[in-house]
């Protein structure tokens, strides 16, 4: 019985063999993640998370991963950041421990400034979410940015915002970190460019009471109110009490989709009222062909955050550049393939290179957007953006 055994043991061994090119992981490709899956933001990390692991059964069961003949597995290892950036620090550092070299992610701005010092010193190449303003830039070489933040998309938004609505004042209110200022400072700035005053009222991370912040917001009399990159849980409390408080102008969203849960938060779309945000694409039939496909693959419906669509062009952005690149841990090499790919989806379309006039390095993925409108607690159709080409 145990030479039997072992026959099967042993046969089983020259099987992975004759697979895998002499071991069982011959090719394996590990991408790590720093996504924030706890607390009012969990819904952006669980979008990320959803779209690594949708990409990694694709890219296997379609064989998009081929080295020297070897088709790779790819296994995602996901951390939770707790969206601060002690937490996607030790997320970082435990992956490197692990030797992962390609990351996606992190979500959110306090997260991509804990990380972005420990990838440089584990020679990580990285695909991240953040609208700071140094999200990335030449300090960082091999990090790379999934789309575009407000300087790309503010002013359409807001365009569209003053075409619909009457108002010559604003209040934005964001978390009081990096996460929150950078963007509403620039949100800021290009409201005061379209001849709207700006009032900016910041508060702490992690905050439940928000009646002295939303009676401050009042104070300021404003005509439209900017949740800026409030999280999607916070926003829907500041929301509810807005309008709760008797505040009836527009309510922009201008750092990031999430307006399924702020609406759930808030009490429906009637509360809403009158909302415009970004959309991080614009639906179509081929972006409705991805959900299909994903329903196929994974065996139900995508995660609910829009963000999903955003990782999923990044991760397949990441492994044509592994695939380009034909190594699954030198990250020099799969940074200066990703730097040469055309920057393309299938399903989400084609865009551009940006950044090097506001980051300072032409990392920065561009594709076609969308504008969220809802008018009377009614939810219009999207409003298509191109894909800016400078940034």
């Amino acid at each position: 019985m145990m030479a039997s055994g072992f026959g099967r043991l042993l046969g089983g061994t020259l099987l992975a063999s004759l697979v895998f090119g002499g071991t069982a992981f011959a090719c394996e490709l590990k991408i790590g993640s720093p996504a924030v899956l706890s607390g009012p933001a969990a819904q952006w990390g669980l979008a990320l998370r959803g779209a690594l692991e949708f990409v990694a059964k694709e890219t296997m069961a379609e064989e998009r991963l081929v080295i020297d003949g070897t088709p790779c597995t790819v296994t995602p290892v996901v951390i939770d950041s707790k969206y601060t950036a002690e937490g996607a620090a030790s997320a970082m550092n435990a992956l490197a421990a692990e030797g992962i070299k390609v990351v996606v992610g992190a979500v959110g701005s306090p997260e991509v400034t804990g990380m972005k010092p420990v990838a440089n010193r584990n020679r990580m190449v990285a695909m991240v979410n953040s609208f700071a303003k140094d999200a990335i830039g030449p300090q960082w070489p091999n990090v790379f940015h999934i789309g575009p933040g407000p300087s790309g998309w503010a002013a359409p938004i807001i365009d569209k915002g003053l075409e619909l609505y009457d108002f010559d004042k604003v209040a934005i209110v964001a978390p009081n970190d990096q996460g929150g200022t950078d963007i509403a400072s620039v949100n800021a700035q290009i409201f005061t460019e379209k001849g709207v005053t700006a009032v900016e009222e910041y508060y702490q991370r992690g905050t439940t009471n928000f009646a002295p912040i939303v009676t401050r917001l009042l104070a300021a009399d404003p005509g439209a109110v900017d949740l800026a990159s409030s999280p999607a849980g916070d926003a829907g409390i500041i929301v509810k009490q807005l309008r709760q408080a008797g505040f009836t102008g527009p309510i922009f969203r201008l750092g990031g989709p999430g307006t399924e849960e702020i609406g759930r938060v808030a009490g429906g779309l009637n509360v809403l009222q009158d909302f415009l945000w970004f959309e991080p694409v614009a639906m179509d039939d081929n972006l409705r062909a991805l959900e299909q496909k994903h329903v196929e693959l994974m065996g139900g419906p995508r995660p609910e955050n829009s963000d999903f669509f955003r990782w999923v062009y990044a991760a397949r952005m990441m492994i044509k550049a592994v695939q380009a690149a034909q190594t699954v841990d030198d990250s020099e090499k799969i940074a200066e393939a990703m730097r040469a790919l055309p920057v393309d989806d299938e399903h989400i379309g084609a865009g551009h290179w940006i950044g090097e006039s506001f980051f300072g390095i032409n990392q920065e993925l561009s594709y076609p957007f969308a504008i969220g409108v809802i008018q009377g607690g009614e939810q219009k159709d999207f409003i298509r953006a191109e894909a800016v080409s400078e940034g």
